[in-house]
């Protein structure tokens, strides 16, 4: 995936087990858990869409999306 400004982390709380990962291995602190402990975007714009939230998630319940997609 190529850096793009127009993006979106999408998180599919039906399917995400509250495990955590994605937000371990945010290098950025980008993730943070809310008041229920699902996963949530904090802070966007300090994403560089490394896509290690993705990548990591067993359950396949984060995914960064783009236009082009």
């Amino acid at each position: 995936m190529t850096k793009t400004k127009n993006f979106e982390i999408v998180i599919d709380k039906a399917r995400c087990k509250k495990c955590g990962i994605c937000i371990h291995f945010c290098p950025k602190d980008v993730l943070a858990k809310d008041k229920d402990g699902n996963p949530e975007v904090v802070n966007k714009n300090a994403c560089i869409q490394c896509m290690l939230c993705e990548l990591r998630c067993p359950d396949f319940a984060i995914r960064l999306e783009t236009e082009e997609d």
